[in-house]
């Protein structure tokens, strides 16, 4: 008997509403503070090169953790990675609410982070174990709603916020709503996986940690010094491709990348990828452009993503269902078609551009990757057994996270080659079209090998 037939659905309902919640306002916590980099920078007196790193490290942090999550899963109880989990995340919060200087500000990032690195793949683990796979479209589908929806509303809600409020106000709203969580998830969670006594191979830890903190660390680094930021890149895939042929020959690896050999998570995972770098890149250079080529505060500019992302939400709370019923084939090929529709306006941008028609444009664009994303994300892991599903979950997510952070990194240094931003930008918005026409090739060799087996 599996968890999904032994677990009642009340207590499925409940436990998805305090993991759907806890996903939302972490990764909202992500995005919240790119709208207050200038008003910290000028109050706690830092350079800009200097702050960034309360959004940068944010990301590199959870591309460094989320490896780590699999391991975790599969040693403790669900209930206590959890309520760890969440303790770590208030503790981080906490810690904003008091910071008095940018490295105790920054600390506090970082361990929210780390946390939010954990509960992303927890999340997505936990609720395709206690699904039926015959759901887990629909319930994958509320999974990527808060992954697409939360990071995009984040810079809208905090541009309302830093309107009337200071910036520490950005962590005192997060506090309640985890400390809800974790009361909740104290006295209403119950244990329903079994861990296993596995030995956590801690060379394997190091290496992981050494080889992405390098990888990862180096997309900051090549705005400085190019040169410094290959070498570091450089030496973090080596040190990633030492880590990989180590899992190969473990009995118990940390990560256990032979799942690769299944198309349908190698594959899909890649088209999810796709989806999410043009996702978030789209996401980073609208702003970008209204508020330096249209002069718009950045509350207003945070409003032209908004109903992007309400569409966005609903979408993807529809499409999973739609993917239980029909499968991938159409909902994918129909979000890539949306996608390229909406790009005429993007890739034609100029400073006398409509903000409607943008923020419609966005919105299209929004809507297409719904269909694209979270049929993907259920597709992939259509082939993985209980057992492998955390250890899908972390490549999944941490994959995801990298190329998100490669996306935009790579987009907003394209978009400021050209003297002029407005070329700048439209170059950078071509590349997501090609990024697009990939994802469709991708999943066009999906469907030609499903064909052939």
């Amino acid at each position: 008997m599996t968890q999904a037939t032994t677990i009642s659905p009340q207590t499925r309902r409940l436990i998805t509403a305090i993991l759907l919640l806890s996903a939302f306002v972490s990764l909202a916590s992500q995005t919240m503070m790119v709208t207050a980099l200038p008003v910290i920078e000028h109050e706690l007196h830092v350079s800009l090169n200097a702050v960034q790193w309360l959004t940068t490290g944010y990301t590199l942090i959870i591309g460094i953790v989320t490896p780590l999550s699999s391991n975790l899963y599969d040693k403790f109880t669900n209930r206590q990675v959890f309520l760890w989990t969440i303790g770590a995340f208030i503790i981080g919060t906490v810690i904003g609410c008091l910071a008095t200087n940018f490295y105790s500000l920054l600390s506090a990032r970082l361990i929210q982070a780390a946390a939010s690195g954990m509960l992303m793949s927890f999340q997505m683990t936990t609720m395709i174990s206690i699904y039926p796979i015959e759901k887990r479209g629909a319930i994958l589908g509320l999974s990527s709603l808060v992954i697409s929806t939360a990071p995009a509303l984040g810079p809208t809600l905090a541009g309302f916020i830093l309107q009337v409020l200071p910036w520490r106000w950005l962590f005192i709203i997060v506090l309640p709503f985890m400390v809800l969580v974790f009361i909740i998830g104290y006295f209403k969670l119950q244990n329903f996986s079994t861990p296993r006594k596995i030995k956590v191979d801690y060379l394997s830890v190091f290496i992981s940690l050494v080889g992405s903190g390098l990888a990862l660390g180096s997309l900051t680094v090549f705005e400085i010094s190019p040169v410094a930021g290959w070498l570091m890149l450089g030496s973090g895939l080596i040190i990633i491709a030492l880590f990989v042929c180590r899992q190969l020959h473990l009995a118990n690896p940390m990560l256990k990348v032979q799942i690769f050999k299944y198309s349908s998570f190698r594959l899909m995972t890649l088209v999810g990828i796709f989806a999410f770098m043009i996702l978030l890149g789209t996401e980073q250079l609208i702003p970008i452009f209204t508020e330096n080529v249209l002069k718009m505060g950045s509350f207003a500019s945070g409003l032209v993503l908004l109903p992007g992302a309400i569409c966005n939400g609903l979408a993807a709370s529809y499409i999973g269902r739609l993917y239980d019923q029909y499968g991938p084939k159409w909902l994918i090929i129909t979000g890539g078609l949306l996608m390229i529709a909406a790009s005429y306006p993007l890739v034609t941008i100029s400073a006398h551009s409509s903000i409607m028609v943008l923020t419609l444009a966005y919105a299209v664009r929004m809507i297409g990757n719904a269909f694209v994303f979270s049929p993907a994300l259920s597709e992939a892991f259509s082939a993985l057994s209980q057992a492998e599903n955390s250890h899908g979950t972390a490549l999944n997510n941490t994959l995801r996270q990298v190329a998100g952070a490669v996306s935009v990194t790579m987009l907003v240094v394209i978009s400021g080659i050209p003297q002029q931003l407005v070329m700048g930008i439209r170059l950078a918005m071509w590349i997501t079209v090609i990024l697009i026409f990939l994802m469709l090739i991708t999943f066009g060799h999906y469907l030609s090998i499903s064909k052939r087996s």
